[in-house]
C-alpha cells in the first residue's frame, strides 16, 4: 500500500502543480507566433487585430498574434516589406507595387469592401465626381485609395490632375482643408467619415467607392486584403489559412456583435463610443472575409490590379504567385 507523509502531501501538490504549468507552457509554446503590422492610428486596421486578440481568435485557430504598431503608413508596409512582420492587411494595388519591387508576399483573402472609402463636399450644388471639375479635391495621392478614385474617373472620362485639381493631404488634413474651405471635397475612409457624419451632418457624401467601384465593374472592390510572406508561409505553413480563420471570426463579431466590437475600438485605440456602430450599421464598413484561392475572389482582386495597370500606375501585371495557393 502506497502512504504519504504529512511532509510529502505539500511536496507532492506542488510537483503536480508545476507540471501543469510546465504542460500549459509547452502547449502554449507550440503555437506560431505570427507577427503583424498594425497602427497607432483609430482606424480600421488596429481594430481588426485588437479584435482578435482581445477574443482571443488567435489561440483559437492555432497561432499567437503579435501586433506590432506603427506612426505611419509608409513605416506600416515597410516593416511587411524588410521581414519584420509576417502579414498585414493592406491595398491590393500597393501590394501589387511590392511584389512587383521584389518583395516576397502571397495574397490569401479579402478583408473590407470599397464601401468605407467616401469624398465628402459641403457645396449642395456638388452632387457627384463629375461636378468638381474645375474645383480641388483633397487627397492622400500615395494611398491605394487614391488609386481607387484615379481608375473610376478614368472610366468616367475625368482625368484627375486635369479637370480637378488634386491637393495632396493626409485623411485627418483632408478633412482639415474642407473645414476652411482651402478645397471643394475631401477624401476620407472609416472611422474617419462616421466621426465626420457626426460632428458635420450637413456635409454630403458625394462618392462611395464600393457604389462606384461597382457601377464601373460589377463588383464592391477591395479596400484592404490580407496578405503574408513567403518565407513566414514556409516557416509556417498552415499560417494563411489559420490568419483567414481568425480574420472570418472578426468579421462575424463586426457584424453580429457590433455593440461588443465597439466597446474594444474604444477600449483600444481610444475612438469614441459609437463611431465603429455606426460605419457598421451605415453600411460604410463592411468585412467580408474569403478564401483568395476561390476563382470568382481571385478574379475580382486580380481585375483591381489589370485596371491600376490601365490607369498607368504600373506597367504590366504580376505573375499568379502573388496570390496563395494551399
Amino acid at each position: 500500500m502506497l502512504t504519504f507523509s504529512r511532509r510529502s502531501v505539500p511536496t507532492l501538490a506542488i510537483a503536480c502543480a508545476l507540471a501543469f504549468i510546465g504542460a500549459t507552457a509547452s502547449i502554449a509554446q507550440q503555437r506560431p507566433r505570427i507577427g503583424v503590422s498594425s497602427l497607432t492610428l483609430p482606424v480600421f486596421n488596429p481594430i481588426v487585430w485588437n479584435i482578435m486578440k482581445a477574443r482571443g481568435f488567435d489561440a483559437k485557430n492555432g497561432f499567437d498574434l503579435d501586433i506590432k504598431a506603427y506612426p505611419s503608413i509608409s513605416a506600416f508596409y515597410a516593416a511587411f516589406a524588410t521581414g519584420e512582420t509576417d502579414a498585414l492587411i493592406g491595398g491590393p494595388t500597393i501590394l501589387q507595387k511590392f511584389y512587383q519591387e521584389g518583395v516576397p508576399l502571397r495574397i490569401f483573402g479579402t478583408g473590407f469592401t470599397l464601401s468605407d472609402l467616401v469624398i465628402f463636399a459641403k457645396d449642395d450644388k456638388i452632387k457627384a465626381l463629375n461636378d468638381l471639375k474645375g474645383k480641388q479635391l483633397a487627397a492622400d495621392m500615395g494611398g491605394s485609395q487614391f488609386q481607387v478614385i484615379k481608375m473610376y474617373a478614368n472610366a468616367k472620362g475625368i482625368e484627375l490632375g486635369k479637370d480637378i485639381t488634386v491637393v495632396n493631404a493626409n485623411f485627418a488634413v483632408a478633412r482639415a482643408q474642407l473645414e476652411a474651405d482651402r478645397v471643394e471635397a475631401a477624401l476620407v475612409i472609416e472611422p474617419l467619415a462616421s466621426i465626420i457624419l457626426r460632428q458635420n451632418p450637413g456635409w454630403k457624401v458625394i462618392f462611395n467607392g464600393a457604389q462606384g467601384w461597382k457601377e464601373i465593374t460589377g463588383e464592391d472592390g477591395w479596400e484592404i486584403v490580407p496578405a503574408m510572406r513567403a518565407d513566414a508561409i514556409q516557416r509556417i505553413p498552415d499560417g494563411p489559412k489559420m490568419l483567414l480563420a481568425a480574420l472570418q471570426d472578426v468579421a462575424n463579431v463586426l457584424h453580429n456583435e457590433t455593440d461588443a466590437a465597439d466597446k474594444i475600438a474604444v477600449d483600444t485605440v481610444k475612438l469614441p463610443p459609437g463611431i465603429l456602430k455606426a460605419a457598421v450599421d451605415g453600411k460604410r464598413l463592411s468585412m467580408i472575409v474569403q478564401p483568395a484561392w476561390a476563382p470568382a475572389t481571385r478574379k475580382s482582386i486580380a481585375d483591381m490590379m489589370e485596371r491600376a495597370v490601365k490607369a498607368g500606375f504600373y506597367e504590366k501585371m504580376p505573375d499568379e504567385k502573388i496570390f496563395y495557393a494551399p
